[in-house]
Order: structure tokens, then sequence, then C-alpha cells
């Protein structure tokens, strides 16, 4: 049982890890399209799709490099206290936030993110903008977001539940298999 939750969070992690270094990756073409988007109005020419594909890639960033970030352990938690617990205890606070905060609230979002984007879909909405751009895309980003998010805290929820059991070490990020 040990060996497919192993497998499981490993998969999980895979998937999460490339997805945030595709993100890592958009930074830098948001950074070069803000600075074509600043020489361009600079000279008199502009564009509103440009401008709004910036916020897309923005959203993108922010929505899918999330469970990369929980699957390395850098949200921002207060470690004054936790560095002084046990990892058993640690686990167990992980554990509870997971189950009555984290899951809830990722599992309503990708839903209503859900129907949110179907209904733009559907209707074929733009921006209200000349020139913008439909608005399903980014609006797509929020059910794939959470949707990850929520992979990557069950495969964390896993860990977690290994290490409270004792069926584990205390941070299986140390495996080789699990380096990011």
């Amino acid at each position: 049982m040990r060996a497919l939750i192993h497998s499981f969070a490993y998969l999980i992690d895979q998937l999460n890890r490339w997805v945030g270094i595709g993100t890592a990756f958009t930074v830098l073409i948001v950074t070069l399209l803000a600075v074509v988007t600043a020489f361009g109005r600079k000279f008199g020419i502009g564009s509103n799709a440009l401008i709004e594909l910036q916020w897309y890639l923005f959203a993108l960033i922010f929505l899918l490099a999330a469970a990369w970030t929980l699957q390395r352990d850098e949200h921002l938690r207060v470690d004054v206290l936790a560095k002084r617990w046990s990892p058993q205890t640690r686990a167990w606070i992980d554990i509870i936030g997971h189950l009555l905060v984290l899951l809830p609230l990722a599992s309503l979002l990708l839903w209503l993110g859900g129907k949110q984007t179907l209904s733009m879909y559907l209707s074929g909405e733009r921006s209200p903008d000349a020139g913008g751009l439909i608005r399903w895309p980014v609006w797509a980003l929020v059910p794939l977001g959470f949707l990850l998010l929520i992979l990557q805290t069950l495969a964390d929820l896993s860990r977690k539940l290994l290490i409270v059991t004792g069926s584990s070490p205390s941070n299986d990020h140390d495996l080789p298999e699990h380096q990011p």
C-alpha cells in the first residue's frame, strides 16, 4: 500500500513539477510582452489584445503554479511555532488544514470555475475592449489550476498520513525520487 501511495504522489508531483516549470518560463514571456507593450505605447502603437494577453498569462502563472508551490512546501505559513513542533504534529496540522480548508475551497472553486468557463464558452463572450480577446480560455485556467491543486493536496495528504501513522520518514521530499 505504501508503494502505491508513493507512486500516486510521485506521478502527481511530476505533473505539477512540469506544469510549474512551464509557468516559470511564462514569467519571461510576460516580461517580454510588457516591454513590447510599453515600447508600443511610447511610439503610439498599442494593442488591447497584447495587454489582455499579459493579464491572461499572469492568471496562468498564478493559477497553474499554486500546486507546484504546495508541492515544494513554499506557501506562506507561520513557521515561528511550526519549526519547534515534531514532524508528526506538523503533519497533523497540514492534514487538518487540507481537509477543512484547502480541499473544500479548491473543490468549490473548481466547480464554480468550470460552470463559468462553460457559460463563457457557450456564449462566446469577448472582452468589451476594441480588439479584445475571447474570455473563456482565461476562465478555463480557474478549474484547471484548482484541479491541479486538488491533486497535489491529495498527494500531500497521502504523505502526511504516512508520517502520522509512522509508515514513512518525516519528509518524503528528502527521497531522491521527489527532488524538484
